[in-house]
């Protein structure tokens, strides 16, 4: 790294310090995901074809860590359309070699099967369906992360504390150090009670308890707070877990 760029390096850090100092933008980030949860604004994107459903601040951190990492493996917990899995396909095409992503889900409905599967990028991805903490699952997807290098995991499935917690004490093992576990939706915590009346997470029950259970127990990872200050805007606040050892 040149003298310009580690200007640009410096700059950059103090810029996002300051910011997280100024309520006035913090409460307008909390207050843009309050309101447009409401919305569905998540719901509003796509990648390369296939629908995300992801704010796009984590979509760009996503393909920074993806790309910063360079994992040979990742495992996805849910699936829904398929974009996120569309998504680390295409920068693990960019990075090239054999690179590949794992997607889990209990249900994997025909047509977005089907789009998957067309899909210019498919090569790249293995689906499997069935719950995420089913046992036989999880010896098929650990046969597979044994033989790469590089590991990291998304988990995206159901948000309930138990579901989640039994996720980390399944997945944390198979992320290779200096990587990274995403838990995403930990945002639920931070919202006003039943904003998810129609389902089974709440306040005090969902990912975010998990990952503060689990940081509390495991001390191979930690929380990397960093990235949570300069999105501002994520569904994944506190979510950003590095494994150190």
């Amino acid at each position: 790294m040149n003298k310009i760029q580690k200007a640009f390096e410096k700059e950059k850090k103090i810029d996002i310090e300051q910011m997280n100092k100024d309520k006035k933008i913090l409460d307008y980030a909390y207050g843009f995901l309050a309101t447009s949860v409401k919305y569905k604004y998540s719901y509003n994107f796509s990648w390369l074809g296939r629908p995300i459903i992801q704010y796009p601040q984590d979509i760009v951190l996503i393909q920074e860590l993806i790309w910063q990492i360079k994992p040979d493996l990742i495992i996805e917990t849910g699936i829904a359309h398929g974009g996120s899995l569309i998504l680390s396909a295409s920068i693990l095409e960019l990075i090239g070699g054999c690179r590949q992503v794992i997607g889990v889900d209990i249900e994997i409905r025909k047509h977005n099967r089907l789009a998957i599967e067309k899909h210019p990028l498919y090569k790249r991805i293995k689906m499997f369906k069935g719950s995420s903490t089913d046992e036989q699952i999880i010896t098929k997807i650990k046969k597979i992360a044994r033989e790469k290098k590089k590991v990291m995991v998304f988990l995206d499935s159901m948000h309930t504390h138990d579901h989640v917690f039994k996720e980390l004490k399944l997945y944390s093992p198979l992320v290779t150090k200096g990587s990274y576990l995403v838990v995403f939706d930990t945002l639920i915590e931070d919202m006003p009670v039943h904003s998810y009346s129609d389902r089974l997470w709440d306040r005090g029950n969902n990912p975010k308890t998990a990952v503060k259970a689990f940081l509390n127990e495991n001390k191979n990872f930690i929380l990397d707070s960093e990235i949570t200050k300069k999105l501002l805007i994520t569904v994944a606040k506190d979510g950003f877990l590095k494994r150190i050892k």
